[in-house]
Order: C-alpha cells, then structure tokens, then sequence
C-alpha cells in the first residue's frame, strides 16, 4: 500500500512544482483562518463514505489521511444538488493552507463500488480563499475556509467553497482537474474499502429507491 501511494505522490508533487512559487503568506492579518478544511456529504438515503485522502496545499505541504470525518448524508440533498446544503467541520479534515490537490477514495454504498478521485483547485480560487469573501451582519471580514464536497451516484463528484457567511450560498466551483475512475483503473484506492464482504442497503435507503430508477436524481 505504501508503495502504490509514494507512486501516486512524486507526479503531484511534480505537478505542484510546475504551478509556480507558493501563494504569498498573509498571516499578518489577524482575521485569516489559521487552517482551512475539507468535508465531503452525500445525498439523503444515497450512502457514499469517504476512507483515504492525500491533500496537498497551496504551499505544497502533503497530508495523508487515514481517518477522515464522517461522510454526512444531507437532509437539504433529494435529487439534485443544493447550493445552500452545508456541512459542519469536523476533527480532522483540515489543512494549513487551501487544499490544491486532492486524491480520495470512497465507497459508493448505493453504486456498491469503489472510486478514486482526483481533483486540482483552480489557482484563481486558491487566491479567493485567502481574501475576505463576504462581510457578516457584524460587519465582520469572512473567508472561504472550506471546501465541500458532494459524492453522488454514478462516481459523481460536485465541489463548492464554503464558509461565508451562514445563510449565503455555497460557491459551486469547475476544478482545473477532476477525475474519477474505479474498478481495474484504481491504483491509490485499489483495496480500500470499509465493505470488503460486501454491500447492503439500509431500509431508508431500500424505501427512497424503491421504483425509482438509477441513478436516483439529476446529478
């Protein structure tokens, strides 16, 4: 397992180098975050769980991720993505610095396989999270501190920043790379998996799907 991951690692490290020098530091404003964060969420009733992640950030630090925070099911989530579903921060999805790179692998409890997924952050929008996006109804400066990420039927993979302020839309957002693969492609993800005797559906799951036909929404 190890190996696979070193080998996944020296072309993101090799991709980040070609990007450019590291985003300028900015710490002498007071009001920045001091770390920024990563959630992934899934539909109501459509069970997906994120298991493994390597997140690089923007000053090329990498972070492996053994334990993640729970992948929640949204209620605001029924048959198309929601712009103002947000979810909370957890223990330990974050970073020092916004995430640029990110490869994960999940299981879709609903597809009953597993995908790996990578997906690169827009330079634009690494500079966007680190300047005040909205002001709060204190006045107060607020930041896109997070980044959502929504895992749906079919592989499907939707991200949006988050962290303004509570009540605004999410900002949905087309990363620069964005790719997901499973079965024999996998390579990262090839045997991670929390269903290694298989998947089974739970009765909400059963009654939500019942004489609907896959994938169970426009995603």
């Amino acid at each position: 397992m190890e190996m696979i991951r070193v080998a996944w690692l020296l072309p993101l490290l090799a991709l980040a180098a070609c990007q450019g020098k590291p985003l300028p530091g900015t710490a002498a404003q007071s009001d920045m975050p001091k770390e920024w964060w990563f959630n992934f969420f899934t539909p109501k009733t459509l069970p997906a769980i994120a298991t493994f992640a390597v997140v690089q950030d923007a000053d090329g630090k990498v972070y492996e991720f053994n334990t993640l925070d729970s992948t929640k099911a949204l209620n605001g989530v029924m048959d198309k993505w929601n712009d103002n579903a947000r979810t909370l921060n957890g223990h330990w999805n974050h970073v020092r610095r916004p995430p640029r790179h990110i490869i994960f692998c999940w299981d879709s409890v609903i597809d009953k396989k597993v995908y790996e997924t990578a997906l690169t952050i827009p330079r634009p929008l690494l500079d966007k999270m680190l300047m005040p996006g909205h002001k709060d109804h204190q006045g107060n400066e607020k930041y896109y501190n997070a980044i959502q990420i929504g895992l749906a039927p079919e592989g499907k993979v939707t991200v949006w920043l988050s962290g303004v302020s509570r009540g605004e839309p999410n900002y949905r957002i087309t990363p620069s790379v964005l790719k997901t693969v499973s079965g024999d492609k996998l390579e990262l993800c090839k045997g991670v998996t929390r269903f290694s005797n298989g998947y089974e559906y739970g009765k909400n799951t059963e009654d939500f799907i019942k004489g609907k036909k896959y994938p169970y929404g426009s995603w």
